[in-house]
C-alpha cells in the first residue's frame, strides 16, 4: 500500500503553493506517535485558537516556547533532580519533550500562561491590512475624475 502522495502534477499549474505541498507531504509521512504530554486544541472564534497542554511537574523556567514562521515549538526539560527518597511507583512522567505545531499563515502566539500544571497558549490569526478584502468604489461615467474614452462607431451607409 502506498503511503505517500505524489504532488508533482500539481507543480505544473500551481505557483507559490510550495509550503502547502511540503506540509501535506510531511503529514503523509509515517511518524512515531508520541502522545506525551497530552494536549487539547480548541477553536475559540473565527480567528482565535487555544492549545492547553498538561505539563505537571514542570516549572515556568523549564518550559520553552519558540514561535517561528508557521511553526510553534513547545519544549520541556527538567533542570534538577527532585528525588526525595526511593520511589515505589513513579507514574508522573518528567521526561524531556518537544512538541511541534504547524501554524497557518499569519497565526501568531498572543499569550502563554502556566497554572495548575496546565500550559495555555492563545493563538491569534492577524491578517495584514494589505491582504484583507477591500471595497472598490464604482464611479459614474460622467465623473470628472475618471478619464473618458470616446469611441466612434462607423455605421454602415445605406445607399
Amino acid at each position: 500500500m502506498r503511503t505517500t502522495l505524489d504532488f508533482s502534477p500539481l507543480f505544473r499549474t500551481g505557483i507559490g503553493f510550495d509550503r502547502v505541498f511540503d506540509v501535506l507531504d510531511s503529514a503523509a509521512r509515517v511518524q512515531p506517535f508520541d502522545n506525551w504530554p497530552p494536549y487539547d486544541i480548541v477553536k475559540q472564534g473565527e480567528d482565535t485558537y487555544r492549545i492547553v497542554m498538561a505539563v505537571a511537574g514542570f516549572d515556568r523556567d523549564e518550559l520553552t516556547l519558540t514561535d517561528r514562521p508557521n511553526l510553534l515549538v513547545v519544549a520541556g526539560a527538567r533542570k534538577g533532580d527532585s528525588q526525595e527518597g526511593t520511589y515505589l511507583h513513579k507514574g508522573i512522567a518528567e521526561r524531556e519533550f518537544e512538541r511541534r505545531f504547524e501554524l497557518a499563515d499569519h497565526v501568531k502566539v498572543a499569550h502563554a500562561s502556566l497554572a495548575n500544571g496546565l500550559l495555555t497558549i492563545d493563538l491569534q490569526r492577524e491578517i495584514p491590512e494589505s491582504l484583507k478584502p477591500r471595497r472598490i468604489e464604482i464611479r459614474d461615467d460622467g465623473s470628472q475624475d475618471a478619464p473618458r474614452v470616446a469611441r466612434q462607431i462607423d455605421a454602415p451607409k445605406v445607399a
